[in-house]
């Protein structure tokens, strides 16, 4: 008796010693027991809770709390006798400063040797803390979650095996892969050929980056429609216990950034041709004036003395030479000073397409035309522009001759005419059958004096003054198009809007 007293005291005072309050119920849950931490919880002793049944002692207790039983849900303690098994609930509480809380109510029975239940151990835990920590790092996770998708810059994270486990829209868009169906995607599918794998070989090298870190880098990356894109990416591996669990990248579209700078980069380049075409415009400006004196000396003094000469003087020949060149030199003159021409154009609106009909009848020279086939593909509506017109068939003449003598006398001679609705600007097009032009060329087709022609048979200023004429009046000449099958020219201007172009028509 006197063993069997011993044992019952030590499990006594097991369960008195329990960390958590912890209370034995009966089936019928009338409390049998309760320990000492309990007893501090509600601040009461045993003879004010032992024999009461549970709800009576909860009520009482807590009554801010909202238990199963008193709400009309199903009770775990009877869960507990019918089941047989443990069963938990978790209990939000206000605390005597008003702070929200939790605690969590374990119930195990204990059972008889006939497997019935004998008595129901409940065991009571404050989570609050556990609670708000998880409420703090949720709260935090939600507000990453919302940062990483709003973002504008694309970012995705993979596991070690390439798998993508995140993406947020702007990467949906960027790659054109869904995050709701990219199972089957590996990261390597993101990138050309062997990209991926260069990329983590950096990632892993300490002196690029430092271990796991990838500096801002501009490489390619595939959409899923093949097309590859610009980017500039910064990249990380995430380490967990020192070991390579993720990676994870985030990328910036490149196309804009890359347009504007080309656009800017052509933006300079048309500054300092005009900056040089004015400077050389002045300085041959300059040295026609100081040339045209003399020249007019030598014409006239060379035309007296062959008058006085006698018919077949042998000095005949020789002053026919003199006034020849003289006169060669006369029209390099005119040239220079209609390259460096002072007045301003003289604007109007006419229809883009006449400037073809008038550019062709202008050229004197119609055996130019003998084997050269003329294709005129006109623009079928209005198309109106308001510049010089002149200056406009000065340029197509030139852009004419020029693209005969590259075919050399036989091809086919395209005039295209055609607006662009979206920019609001009109084209006009002359393609050539030549052989196009030398790679070394391209750059120095606009520049005064440059010539491709024999000594004699070009002063290389046709297409310099075509850029300049075409500056002056708001457009421009390029090279649209060249190679082996031919060169296309085109020449820009504004367009005239479709509300001007009304007022036009019903004037003229």
């Amino acid at each position: 008796m006197e063993i069997i007293d011993k044992e019952i005291d030590w499990r006594l005072r097991v369960f008195d010693s329990m960390s958590f309050p912890t209370v034995i119920f009966k089936p019928d849950k009338t409390i049998v027991a309760v320990n000492k931490k309990y007893l501090e919880k509600l601040g009461t002793d045993d003879s004010l809770i032992l024999g009461r049944p549970c709800q009576e002692v909860n009520i009482q207790h807590y009554p801010e709390q909202k238990f199963p039983c008193v709400n009309n849900g199903e009770c775990p303690l009877a869960k507990t006798v019918k089941c047989r098994t443990g069963q938990s609930v978790l209990l939000k509480f206000t605390d005597q400063h008003g702070q929200l809380g939790w605690e969590e109510r374990v119930f195990s029975p204990m059972l008889d040797e006939n497997g019935e239940v004998d008595y129901i151990i409940e065991s009571i835990r404050d989570v609050s803390r556990v609670k708000n920590l998880e409420k703090m790092y949720s709260g935090i996770r939600e507000l990453i979650d919302r940062v990483v998708q709003s973002s504008v810059a694309a970012i995705i994270a993979a596991d070690r095996r390439g798998r993508i486990i995140m993406m947020n829209k702007a990467a949906e868009v960027l790659f054109g892969h869904s995050a709701y169906y990219t199972d089957n995607v590996n990261v390597e599918n993101f990138y050309p050929p062997g990209v991926a794998r260069e990329l983590m070989v950096k990632l892993r090298d300490e002196r690029i980056g430092g271990r796991g870190k990838l500096p801002v880098t501009r490489v390619n990356i595939r959409h899923k429609d093949g097309t590859d894109i610009p980017v500039e990416m910064t990249a990380v591996i995430i380490y967990e216990d020192g070991m390579e669990t993720a990676s994870a990248g985030i990328f910036n579209d490149l196309r804009d950034r890359l347009e504007v700078e080309q656009q800017l980069k052509d933006a300079h380049a048309q500054l300092i041709q005009s900056e040089k075409l004015a400077s050389l415009g002045r300085l041959a400006a300059g040295v026609a004036h100081e040339i045209n004196n003399p020249l007019t000396s030598i014409l006239l003094y060379a035309n007296l003395m062959r008058e006085k000469l006698e018919k077949d003087n042998p000095l005949e020949k020789n002053l026919t030479y003199i006034l020849e060149d003289t006169e060669r030199c006369k029209e390099i003159v005119k040239n220079l000073l209609a390259y460096s021409r002072q007045t301003n154009p003289t604007r109007q609106y006419f229809k883009l397409n006449d400037v073809i009909d008038e550019s062709l009848r202008l050229i004197r020279d119609q055996k130019l035309f003998l084997h050269i086939t003329v294709v005129e593909d006109k623009w079928p509506h209005w198309l109106l522009v308001y510049a010089d017109k002149n200056q406009i068939c000065q340029v197509l003449i030139n852009l004419i001759i020029n693209a005969i003598d590259v075919m050399e006398g036989q091809g086919v001679l395209t005039l295209h005419t055609f607006e662009d609705t979206v920019s609001g600007k009109a084209f006009l097009e002359v393609t050539d059958t030549g052989g196009g032009i030398p790679e070394a060329n391209k750059s120095k087709i606009f520049d005064p004096f440059f010539s491709t022609k024999e000594l004699g048979k070009g002063t290389g200023l046709g297409l310099s003054m075509a850029y300049g004429i075409m500056e002056e009046n708001n457009g421009r000449i390029f090279v649209k198009d060249t190679g082996p099958q031919g060169t296309t020219f085109a020449l820009e201007l504004p367009a005239v809007p479709s509300s001007e172009v009304i007022l036009f028509d019903s004037i003229g």
